[in-house]
């Protein structure tokens, strides 16, 4: 009776210890994230004034690349990133320049038009904070890397406005396949409190209860599937832009300065090409600088069942990748709603459908497959729209989850889940060093034939219909006699 009674005096004492930690966590984390979002309204308010704000972007890249090279390099890329990379390879060992630098890097970024998100800078904020609250506090390895997790978590969920997915989020992310319970307490504390916080000092969200117009039958769970699918090869799409234009980057070897001048300079051509296509009325693209910024005002109109253009998933996947890979600052969340958003909006237009519904489906699936985080996804989906069509959407965040296969926009994520029996690959390695892909015999060998049974039917379809393709004979006329 001893022992029972002594076990739970630990563990009241763990609580009450982790309960103080997380929340002067939340306070920190919700305060800085607040000021964050407060100086990017600022920002990108005073350069909506201006109809060519946009043409500074290569210097603002420019500028975002030399001062994170210069000061805190750790701040390089989209800070989630790099908050997975530290807790995996320093136990969650940040400097703390890395915030401030982050921060005003990101401004700059997204002020000019950089395509970026915002939850990047948030979490790496968070976590910086964090780590520098561990050194204070002199904590070990182990409580260091929950701290930071904490941090992560707090940013995640005061930049969204989204407290419970927030604090998954931070524990679902770091494994693929895996949640790291023994964090779940205070990040789930550090997220509502950070989240609270936020909110307290003015931060403004978007939560939208929407009442969606589509029949629940089986037929539109079928078509839940696919768009699940749809968006699963959107994430892989998008995973291997930012990988392809990453390696481009990489053989270049321009100095940093360089890269954002050229990154820059390749975004402002590509929207002044879209402005004169615009002013001689070819129909390319109706708003020219749609693909710049956060893209917050298109979420919100494709979310509101206004069409938009086929081809803006495609582009604004450009845009991030350009951005991210040649000097710019920020997240990538942002980027995925709207390349979500955007991609289910025209697929409830061509299904049919309720295209507010697929578009507020696509944000949520395409996060859940791109970051490998479904649980956190689906939450989120509850958070923003309400639990009317949660279930449809968590079953396309796990479709969405299983279809981008083995790959992540978090490279640094380590492989705790293969996720299908028929696919051979090693797990405990960090998403960037997997090996190659292998597969079971006889999968392998079902997959090929249908593979090569598809090929071998459309080159039969097409033979057809250059044989159908021929001329037809005059029409003989008839006299009356």
């Amino acid at each position: 009776m001893l022992r029972k009674i002594l076990e739970s005096s630990v563990l009241f004492v763990d609580i009450i210890k982790w309960f103080i930690i997380a929340t002067v966590t939340g306070i920190v984390v919700g305060t800085t994230t607040a000021i964050f979002i407060k100086l990017l309204e600022v920002s990108t308010g005073l350069a909506d004034h201006y109809p060519y704000y946009f043409l500074i972007l290569p210097l603002a890249m420019a500028f975002s690349a030399w001062v994170i090279n210069r000061f805190a390099p750790e701040a390089r890329g989209h800070g989630t990133e790099k908050v997975i990379q530290a807790i995996h390879r320093k136990s969650g060992k940040m400097s703390g320049l890395s915030a401030p630098i982050k921060l005003i890097a990101t401004v700059i970024t997204i002020a000019a038009g950089g395509s970026v998100g915002k939850e990047g800078p948030a979490a790496q904020i968070g976590a910086s904070v964090s780590s520098k609250i561990a050194d204070i506090l002199k904590f070990n390895d182990r409580d260091r890397k929950r701290i930071v997790i904490c941090g992560l978590s707090a940013g995640f969920a005061s930049i969204f406005g989204t407290p419970i997915a927030g604090a998954l989020f931070g524990v679902e992310v770091l494994f693929v396949g895996t949640l790291l319970y023994e964090v779940l307490f205070p990040s789930f504390v550090a997220g509502i409190i950070g989240y609270q916080c936020a909110m307290a000092l003015g931060a403004d969200y978007f939560h939208s209860r929407v009442t969606f117009l589509t029949a629940t039958n089986n037929v539109f769970i079928l078509e839940i599937v696919l768009s699940g699918i749809v968006f699963g090869i959107i994430s892989f799409i998008l995973i291997e832009a930012m990988a392809f234009f990453r390696s481009i980057r990489l053989k270049m070897n321009l100095p940093g300065i360089a890269q954002g001048l050229l990154g820059g300079s390749i975004l402002v051509g590509i929207t002044l090409i879209f402005l004169i296509l615009k002013n001689l009325h070819i129909p390319i693209e109706s708003e020219p600088t749609r693909y710049l910024g956060l893209g917050l005002t298109t979420i919100d109109t494709v979310l509101q069942g206004h069409s938009i253009s086929y081809l803006a998933a495609f582009w604004k996947i450009i845009f991030t990748s350009i951005t991210l890979n040649f000097g710019g600052s920020g997240g990538i969340v942002t980027s995925v709603f709207f390349i979500g958003a955007s991609a289910g909006n025209s697929l409830g237009v061509i299904l049919h459908s309720d295209p507010r519904l697929f578009a507020a489906i696509g944000m949520i699936a395409l996060l859940a497959g791109s970051a490998n985080t479904p649980v956190a996804a689906s939450i989120m989906f509850v958070e923003l729209f309400g639990s009317d069509m949660a279930a449809y959407a968590a079953l396309a965040c796990i479709v969405s989850f299983l279809m981008t296969g083995h790959r992540s926009i978090y490279p640094s994520q380590i492989l705790s889940l293969v996720k299908s029996d028929e696919i051979l690959i090693d797990t405990g390695r960090e998403m960037e060093h997997l090996r190659e892909v292998r597969f079971k015999k006889g999968q392998r060998e079902i997959s090929e034939y249908v593979v090569k049974g598809g090929v071998r039917l459309r080159r039969k379809f097409r033979r057809k219909n250059r044989r159908s393709i021929v001329k037809k004979p005059p029409e003989s006329t008839s006299h009356e006699s």
